[in-house]
């Protein structure tokens, strides 16, 4: 637990979702809350100006990414310090959900400065229920190492015996599938997500031979989530005994 209370002259930082595709998504309190407090931290102030144009939002920004936080996180505190209210937006979806964040909440926290995270869009949830797959529990990756730790990753997620959420670029979604398919059972279902809430939203389902084949000849656009069925899910749907077993377990589960 930190040693630093909650300062109550302090101002305070909050964490405000912003929609991953359709601007409808986002909360009467989100735009209440940029509405009202003194500074806006966006990770792209160019992409977020349609965003708060749309919604007639006049609240400065300043840009807050990953190439300029760590830099700027001390001047953001110094401001809440003073009694700032400040709201930290990425481009799309949760700050620090794959997107700055992290460091300077944790810098808030140390100097004891008052952090709401206000709910809202990201992208994987919608990816996750709507996927098919288990979702009583399930391993949130985000974007996978590009070079260093890559492959321990990809044996990981392989060996993982719940469903796995992951993050990829439309340009390098063959690649990742065709590197999954090194590790993962041929027989392993998986379902791409791209373009989540949009007019081309789209849940593309089958195994990893089927996904490679469809997505070589329909080049992918847009943001795209993977997700991966469990090793062990596969397993109790019908290696292990068949969909009995798989059924009684489940209600065996229900009961406790």
């Amino acid at each position: 637990m930190s040693n630093n209370a909650i300062n109550n002259k302090y101002g305070k930082l909050y964490l405000v979702p912003t929609p991953i595709g359709n601007l409808e998504d986002i909360t009467l309190r989100a735009i209440n809350t940029l509405k009202n407090v003194d500074l806006i931290l966006a990770e792209d102030t160019r992409t977020s100006s349609f965003l708060l144009k749309h919604y007639q939002i006049t609240t400065h920004m300043e840009s807050h990414h990953k190439f300029n936080e760590h830099k700027s996180t001390d001047s953001v505190c110094q401001k809440l310090m003073m009694g700032k209210n400040i709201a930290l937006i990425s481009d799309a979806g949760a700050p620090a959900i794959s997107d700055p964040g992290f460091f300077l909440v944790r810098r808030c926290i140390e100097k004891g400065i008052e952090v709401e995270a206000l709910p809202g869009a990201t992208a994987f949830v919608p990816a996750l229920t709507a996927s098919g797959l288990p979702t009583d529990r399930f391993t949130f990756e985000g974007f996978l190492p590009p070079k260093k730790g890559r492959e321990t990753k990809l044996k990981e997620i392989a060996e993982n015996d719940c469903t796995t959420i992951i993050y990829e670029s439309p340009y390098r979604l063959i690649k990742t599938l065709e590197q999954l398919k090194k590790y993962v059972e041929e027989n392993r279902m998986i379902v791409v997500c791209r373009e989540l809430t949009k007019i081309h939203s789209e849940y593309k389902r089958g195994t990893l031979d089927e996904l490679i084949e469809w997505y070589s000849v329909n080049t992918p656009k847009g943001e795209i989530v993977i997700v991966i069925e469990g090793k062990r899910d596969r397993e109790k749907k019908g290696i292990d005994g068949g969909e009995k077993k798989y059924e009684r377990e489940r209600k065996e589960k229900d009961e406790k």
